[in-house]
């Protein structure tokens, strides 16, 4: 294995091409690459990394996943490993001269000696690529059909990765694994060639690319302000109304029947994160991959992710196809927007200019990328056509308009037929012939935040969707229905109820008076949207929406808003980074979860630049992980209307200007019944948020079994002068001691110097056992280390200990939210870890409002993995055994 003959094949007194050199990378993950090439004839570049080369077979059909089907491989030289990274086109009169497409990548893992398995002629291996999966084989041919020893044999072994009945995996998946392009679009891209006049290490430093820099003087651009990539920006909403808006201060884009992304470029990778902040990065590779090719420092992209039909219309069922089953439809993005660019937040630039910006960065773009195009004014005469080619609809939009995160009235939806998200509340057994189920029960969330039901649907099905689907729904069965008027009678007959978590794209013809839908359609899963943000949509009248002042871009403002100043002010006070202004004066009058957060610019810590708007909009990213841990139960809140540094207070219950989203819950306090509020949907924390409530902090039952306790709460509150080490190790004693009882524990941190051990428990006692046995377990640590310990209030006797805080831990006591904010500087955050992450100091404000979402979208494992699905008890037996 070398590269003499690689050599030998190429005049070095001609083209600067290296003569290569077996690299041995410091790696155990061995490479595999196979390139489309078109040369003189198709035919598909199988190599694999060994010794320090790539060994190449040409496969002229291409791998097979039928294991009756031996692919003919001719053995070619070897090629240095740098060769791996190719896409582009070789010049004519060149060795190899044409096209060359990366088709799939990825890692081999041999069976056996390779070297020794490579020299027999029988190589056995597992391919872990983005395409091809499992066993393999390369057989050496002994016959003298084909030419000599270089012919071998490709081979797919009979696993679970094989497919009988020669299904044609280089026709259903033709494109590049590295930039969604077919033959056809690297071949037309006169920038990407591999130039035999150009080094090779030239060649794949740059991925055969000859990436032009994008040259936009940004500075300039009335409205752009300069500032660091936001973390994420949430998405502009369209509003529903009745009719297109006439006039030439509208543009209109077709609607289109995908999923909303928005993409985050920065340092040469691509990010696509859905309007809930999901990180849906690795689900639209393809797109990803050229996104990240654009010639761009850093931007935020806004568009949709579609799949295209040969008449050009958009198919969201397509779409969900092409995520399950159908790997061989081809993404594309269309953007329509741009908020942010190289540096420069470009919220308040106007429309038509943000769209100018970002014309001009697609226009080299690969195909896969597309702008969404738009006309000026027309919009009956838009609507009408868009209508007549059957298609969903369209966007209206103020072209003068800033970016406005959250439903407003600047960009606006028209439909041509009825069609919206519904919660899956249950399901129907199937009748007849029919497997799987019958009909979805669905729903919509009323404003109180119970779930309607609004009827069922049984069309739109297909054999596969009816099995995969209900193998989704029997997961999610549950003993009584979440539907706050569950369907009765005939309606319910063979009904299931489950939990209301999957939401479905129905069509249907109109709403009935009784709220429930007629001649609904299946149209898909919507895999990008929280169920508990799915609401009844009704349309508003065009003309309340014309009356409705436009949200106005910088450049036709006239005057910076206070709020604009005072954070500037703040900044320069604090010598600290702090969010930019333009950024935060966007967001004037804005909605977070369709709640209006009033004063929304309002500086709630003027260290870092934190706004109510930035607090509500923290709570919209993480209501998934922070909803389960308040779920049913009563609340205690810090608000600090003016600042966490100004005058905050304790509030327990609501009064009449509470917004009806937040849930009441009725708590007895002594011989006396009071009302106290619950926060159970993301409306209800952005509800919070514009109460300037900063900090949750939930009781440890919930309702309805409020007397008994479902969590523990140890709270290790050290003195300033412990170490974090100490701390640590102070946390590990009691892991150990409670785990000697059979009990399982988590661990978070306070957003202060403490730290948190937490126990979910079954509600089998009552507050006063449960107080006296983890006042025991405090005692009984502080009884064996007296010198590190100590469990009593009195702050005299915390010198150079830990005091243990067992006191939440009984009736109406609060302990902070896992996930919730703190009123302190930097607004640090109460944050669930791992116990191995206890080796790095993480106190006070390690982790923020600012990276914590950031932090979860990037999580392969929830550190609280299994937390609810913990069913652990307090015994009488561990009682006795701490002392009580």
């Amino acid at each position: 294995m070398a590269l003499e003959l690689y050599r030998k094949k190429r005049n070095f007194g001609i083209t600067p091409e290296p003569k290569g050199k077996a690299i041995k990378r410091k790696t155990k993950a061995l490479t595999f690459i196979i390139q489309k090439h078109r040369a003189s004839h198709m035919h598909y570049d199988f190599r694999l990394e060994l010794a320090g080369v790539l060994l190449s077979w040409a496969v002229p059909k291409g791998p097979s996943l039928d294991p009756a089907h031996k692919r003919l491989a001719m053995h070619v030289e070897d090629h240095p490993i740098e060769y791996g990274t190719f896409e582009g086109t070789i010049p004519p009169r060149q060795y190899g001269a044409g096209t060359v497409l990366l088709w799939d990548r990825g890692t081999w893992t041999p069976k056996g000696d390779p070297e020794a398995d490579y020299k027999k002629g029988r190589l056995k291996f597992e391919l872990d690529g983005e395409k091809l999966h499992g066993g393999w084989m390369l057989v050496r041919s002994h016959g003298g059909k084909y030419d000599g020893d270089k012919a071998w044999f490709l081979i797919k072994e009979g696993d679970d990765y094989a497919r009988r009945g020669d299904p044609l995996v280089v026709d259903e998946l033709p494109d590049s694994v590295a930039s969604g392009r077919s033959l056809e679009e690297i071949a037309a891209d006169p920038d990407r060639v591999w130039h035999s006049t150009k080094p090779a290490k030239g060649n794949v430093k740059s991925g055969g690319v000859g990436k032009k820099k994008l040259r936009l003087d940004l500075a300039n651009v009335k409205g752009a302000v300069k500032a660091a990539i936001p973390d994420f920006i949430a998405p502009e909403l369209a509003t529903l109304v009745k009719a297109a808006p006439p006039g030439g201060e509208w543009v209109h884009e077709m609607k289109l029947d995908g999923y909303r992304m928005l993409c985050r470029i920065e340092n040469g990778k691509a990010q696509m994160i859905s309007r809930n902040a999901k990180d849906w990065s690795g689900s639209f590779l393809s797109v990803e991959r050229c996104a990240a090719r654009l010639p761009v420092d850093n931007a935020w992209l806004d568009g949709e992710v579609v799949v295209m039909e040969p008449d050009g219309r958009t198919s969201f069922q397509a779409l969900q196809n092409a995520l399950t089953t159908d790997h061989s439809a081809k993404l594309h993005y269309f953007v329509f927007d741009m908020p942010y660019l190289n540096g420069y937040d470009l919220r308040r630039v106007p429309l038509t200019e943000r769209k100018g910006l970002l014309e001009s960065l697609l226009e080299s773009a690969p195909a896969v990328l597309k702008l969404s195009a738009h006309i000026e004014g027309s919009g009956e005469e838009f609507f009408a056509q868009a209508c007549k080619l059957k298609l969903e609809g369209m966007i209206s939009k103020r072209a003068q308009s800033a970016y406005q995160s959250g439903r407003c009235r600047d960009w606006l939806k028209v439909k041509c037929s009825l069609r919206q998200e519904m919660v899956v509340g249950g399901y129907t057994d199937p009748e007849g012939t029919r497997s799987g189920f019958g009909a979805l029960l669905l729903g919509v969330y009323e404003p109180d935040g119970k779930l309607r039901y609004s009827g069922k649907v049984g069309t739109g099905f297909n054999e596969v969707t009816l099995k995969s689907l209900h193998k989704r729904l029997q997961a999610l069965e549950t003993k009584a229905p979440a539907f706050s008027n569950p369907p009765r009678g005939y309606e319910a007959k063979g009904a299931h109820w489950t939990e209301p978590e999957l939401v479905a794209e129905i069509e249907f013809t109109e709403w009935t008076n009784d709220g429930t839908l007629r001649h609904p359609s299946f149209q898909g899963l919507r895999e990008d949207k929280k169920a508990r943000d799915v609401v009844r949509e009704r349309p508003v009248e065009t003309e309340e929406v014309r009356k409705t002042p436009a949200r106005a871009s910088t450049s036709k403002a006239k005057s910076k808003a206070p709020a604009r100043r005072a954070a500037k002010a703040a900044k320069k006070a604090a010598k600290a980074e702090a969010k930019p202004a333009a950024a935060a004066s966007a967001n004037e009058g804005s909605a977070v979860a369709g709640i209006k957060i009033s004063n929304p610019d309002k500086i709630l810590y003027p260290e870092a630049g934190i706004t109510k708007h930035d607090l509500a909009l923290y709570y919209e990213k993480v209501a998934d992980w922070i909803l389960p841990h308040l779920h049913d139960r009563p609340l205690t809140l810090v608000r600090c209307p003016s600042g966490w540094e100004k005058s905050c207070f304790y509030q327990k219950h609501p009064d009449a200007k509470v917004n009806e989203v937040i849930e009441r819950v009725t708590v007895q306090e002594g011989k006396s019944p009071t009302i106290y509020m619950m926060a159970n949907s993301t409306e209800a924390l952005a509800a919070l948020s514009q109460m300037g409530a900063i900090e949750l902090h939930p009781f440890g039952s919930s309702a309805p079994k409020l007397t008994c306790a479902d969590r523990l709460v140890f709270d290790f509150d050290p003195a300033d002068d412990i170490t974090w080490k100490t701390l640590v190790e102070g946390v590990h004693i009691l892991k150990t001691l409670l785990e000697e009882l059979g009990l399982t524990t988590f661990i978070k941190t306070t957003g202060g110097k403490g730290l948190h051990v937490v126990l979910p428990i079954r509600p089998s006692f009552e507050w006063a056992e449960i107080k006296a046995f983890t006042k025991a377990v405090a005692e009984l640590m502080v009884r064996s280390f007296p010198e590190r310990f100590v469990a009593t209030v009195t702050k005299s006797k915390r010198h150079g200990k830990i005091f243990v805080d067992y006191l939440r831990n009984q009736d109406g006591a609060t302990a902070i939210a896992p996930y919730s904010v703190r009123a302190r500087a930097h607004a640090p955050v109460a944050t669930p870890i791992a116990w191995d992450e206890l080796a790095t100091d993480i106190r006070r404000e390690h982790f923020t409002i600012r990276n914590v979402p950031e932090r979860l979208a990037r999580m392969k494992k929830d550190p609280w993995a299994g937390f609810f699905d913990v069913k652990q008890s307090i015994t009488k037996a561990m009682i006795k055994k701490v002392g009580v």
